[in-house]
């Protein structure tokens, strides 16, 4: 095995660093699936509905904006497409990226118990977190499809490019949340503080309802980092234009470089929070 001689005069190279980090990444391959296997199952073990679960809250929100708009209570402007598919596709979508942004605190935080006791790769539970949500995606998915061709959107070849943008936004979400949970696991307020904005957040997000065509909502959608993930998808779904593209290839290209930034802050982080905890 590696031996690993840690010094207090040692400095930190974070170009050695982040080589590190993406080294445990693909020696911890095998670990990764593991904990997800087990998380999965322990997820669904002793539920009555069982896989059902990763879908309902979507549908949930999806028909409760599909009622306030069919009964006439909340008028909403014209999506171009059947609501019922557009409240649905958004909702899904932003489940999943909330889910990406949640999955690395959430992983962390339930293996405190082994993380003061075993030495391993801590990046296993970032990726264990990732192989969980593209599990829970795919269920999503095959529920998007069949609202896709129930309401008449039918297939489309822009629909065989929807998972690698779902994918990006699961990578959008994983790059905020890793900047978070070293915070989050010091302070608990953090968790809740996230579920409050995420909340504010969706209601400045094209989730439910279009952008509209002026005012100050407008302005705030328009630059909002989670419109283009959230209209790039939907386009591609159910076969429009894509007319964020440029902007969705811009936030995803910014990921990129914070995601490896993350990366090594969580590296650096995760070590000394155990010691603390433990203490």
């Amino acid at each position: 095995m590696e031996t690993k001689v840690y010094q207090k005069e040692n400095n930190l190279h974070l170009g050695k660093l982040l080589v590190d980090s993406l080294k445990d990444i693909r020696r911890s391959r095998f670990l990764s699936f593991q904990l997800a296997k087990r998380d999965i199952q322990a997820q669904y073990r002793q539920s009555y509905l069982g896989i059902i679960w990763a879908f309902v809250t979507p549908l949930a929100t999806a028909f409760v904006w599909i009622f306030l708009n069919s009964s006439g209570t909340v008028q909403l402007t014209d999506t171009g497409i059947p609501y019922p598919v557009y409240a649905f596709s958004g909702t899904l979508l932003w489940s999943v990226i909330t889910e990406a942004i949640n999955s690395p605190i959430s992983s962390t935080n339930s293996a405190k118990g082994i993380l003061s006791k075993i030495n391993f790769p801590k990046e296993a539970l970032v990726m264990s977190g990732i192989l969980k949500l593209l599990f829970n995606s795919s269920v999503k998915v095959i529920l998007l499809l069949l609202f896709i061709f129930f309401y008449g959107v039918g297939f489309n070849w822009s629909l065989l490019l929807f998972p690698f943008v779902l994918f990006a936004g699961i990578f959008f979400g994983t790059t905020l949340g890793l900047f978070i949970t070293p915070l989050g696991m010091l302070y608990k307020d953090i968790g809740r503080m996230i579920t409050f904005g995420l909340q504010f957040l969706m209601y400045v997000t094209p989730v439910v309802y279009a952008i509209p065509k002026s005012g100050i909502m407008k302005t705030v959608m328009e630059w909002n980092p989670f419109t283009p993930i959230i209209l790039t998808a939907r386009d591609f779904a159910v076969g429009m234009p894509p007319a964020y593209l440029t902007y969705f290839f811009i936030v995803i290209a910014c990921c990129i470089p914070l995601f490896f930034i993350a990366l090594i802050f969580y590296r650096i982080s995760i070590p000394i929070l155990v010691e603390r905890m433990s203490a």
